[in-house]
């Protein structure tokens, strides 16, 4: 072989050797008709993989591709058909579906509406207990009317169930793995436990495997019913460190990471690897004061705290201005939402005259627990420094996601940091969540917040279909919250996502789930 052949094989096989190392876990080159692997780096695990007994964003990012509902939202927000292709109202508490024909769960089961009926009476079922049962606490009949066709009663006129039923909660399980879980309970097992083990769904991809803390794979469903996804493989990695993720990101073996952190964006974006992708949200962030607990039953207390939180400060200095400062729990785009409401105003001088008035003039002790996520620790860094002004010292607790959850549904808490997302887009969703009794502690009400009027105005507010009266209502329950204090409202969320320059197709909802589906790998 002369020398220039020699050469030209040489740089052959570095080049092939760069592309190798480049393509990271990405298993048959970077066309699209390849598939491939997707490896997406994320800062937590899901704390089950069970969707009727999931409370977590994590859970429901990971699921959301694995498993669907009747109805989905559409990249614009609108409610579209899923697994069910029509509905009618036939009258104000009957709602009738027509189900998409000759769908196949994961494990060859029949999607119908049998099906459909057993999913619900297992998320409403009082044994399993499922946190979020109360979405769908109002149906009081399922009735199988043809193969494909059901109707719904509900125990009275109920604007938002259409709503709700986009929510994670209400995503279809393979009625043999149901039965199983429910063997598993005769057996001692907790409700779930044999589900988290191996979702069934309908979706465009299938689950694989679950190493907890470590990694959850799926594959792609070959005999999807509609649009099959492009990829083979996607590959959740957990990567608690924000600047692994980046590297992971940067060198090509991690295609999204997400969270980015604010202060990150401007790097990835100049790197030419890969883009942040910024989608505002309709979740809210929040300081929960537990109101089982003194001093926190006291409203002068919590107005005080409420009014030594600069959100400002934060939304800059921690979130580098990504995201909408609060003003109440609803974020603008939710259904309900005034933006006249006037918030507790960042006003120190005022909130020591609120400590005096209620006892509490030279100070007290507490605690606030937070996950490990930065910028939640980073806001509890703050709240420390801004309430030793009013005397007030506060130890920081970081807590692993799964105790986290589990402890502040229990009430173990003094405050505690956390986010609520809103997948339907409806007040009452996130407000009876939040805030009606009915709902403390792992529903998600974990500032055990009580109070008859409120609860009346939800209650009331759900059953109203004249618009103009329900929203009258919310106002109502708005300008209540905003008085009381139960929590202090930090921020409405932007998702901030890494996005490979290798890939195309990407997008995440206003929830903070990924979707997969589409993403295809490019030259």
């Amino acid at each position: 072989m002369n020398t220039r052949l020699k050469s030209i094989f040489s740089l052959m096989i570095i080049v092939l050797l760069l592309s190798a190392c480049a393509g990271g876990n990405k298993t048959e080159g970077n066309l699209a008709e390849d598939g491939g692997e997707l490896v997406l780096a994320v800062l937590s695990d899901a704390a089950t993989l069970d969707p009727h007994t999931a409370t977590d964003v994590p859970t429901a990012a990971v699921l959301s591709n694995v498993v669907e509902g009747l109805v989905q939202k559409d990249k614009d927000g609108n409610l579209v058909p899923n697994l069910a292709k029509s509905w009618e109202a036939i009258d104000d508490t009957t709602w009738e579906f027509k189900l998409q024909e000759g769908i196949k769960f994961h494990d060859g089961e029949d999607f119908n509406a049998e099906a459909v009926k057993k999913n619900f009476e297992r998320i409403l079922d009082p044994e399993v207990a499922a946190p979020r049962a109360f979405l769908f606490e109002v149906i009081s009949n399922i009735e199988v009317i043809e193969e494909y066709t059901l109707r719904m009663e509900t125990e009275y006129p109920f604007a938002p169930l259409i709503a709700h039923l986009n929510h994670p909660v209400g995503a279809m399980i393979s009625p043999k793995l149901i039965e199983a879980d429910y063997a598993g309970m005769k057996d001692g097992k907790l409700p779930g436990t044999v589900v988290a083990e191996g979702p069934i769904g309908t979706g465009f991809f299938k689950f694989d495997s679950w190493v907890p803390g470590t990694e959850i794979v799926l594959t792609k469903n070959e005999n999807y019913w509609g649009t099959a996804a492009s990829l083979d493989k996607v590959t959740f990695k957990v990567i608690p460190e924000s600047g692994t993720r980046i590297a992971e990101l940067e060198t090509g073996y991690a295609h999204i990471i997400e969270p980015v952190q604010p202060n990150e964006v401007a790097g990835i974006n100049e790197s030419g690897k890969a883009e942040v992708d910024v989608t505002n949200g309709l979740s809210l962030s929040y300081i929960g004061f537990n109101m089982d607990k003194e001093p926190f039953n006291n409203i002068k207390v919590r107005q005080a705290i409420s009014m030594l939180v600069n959100k400002e400060e934060i939304l800059e200095g921690i979130y580098d201005g990504f995201g909408i400062p609060a003003v109440g729990p609803l974020a603008p785009g939710v259904y309900g939402y005034n933006d006249s409401m006037k918030p507790l105003s960042y006003n120190p001088a005022k909130a020591i005259e609120l400590l005096e008035e209620a006892g509490y003039g030279d100070g007290f002790s507490t605690t606030i627990w937070t996950n490990d996520n930065p910028q939640r620790v980073d806001i509890a860094v703050l709240l420390q420094q801004e309430l030793k002004q009013a005397n007030i010292d506060v130890e920081i607790e970081v807590v692993e996601w799964g105790a986290y959850l589990d402890k502040t549904a229990n009430g173990e808490h003094d405050m505690f940091i956390l986010g609520l997302s809103n997948p339907v887009g409806d007040a009452d969703y996130f407000l009876r969540q939040l805030f009606h009794s009915a709902n403390k502690g792992a529903p998600g009400n974990r500032t055990f917040y009580e109070n008859a009027e409120m609860d009346k105005l939800l209650d009331e507010a759900r059953e109203e279909i004249d618009e103009e009266k329900r929203l009258a209502l919310y106002d109502k329950v708005q300008e209540m919250l905003i008085e009381e204090a139960p929590m202090v409202y930090i921020h409405h969320q932007a998702y901030l996502t890494g996005v490979s320059n290798q890939i195309e197709g990407y997008w995440i909802n206003d929830s903070g789930h990924y979707k997969l589906q589409n993403i295809k790998f490019v030259d």
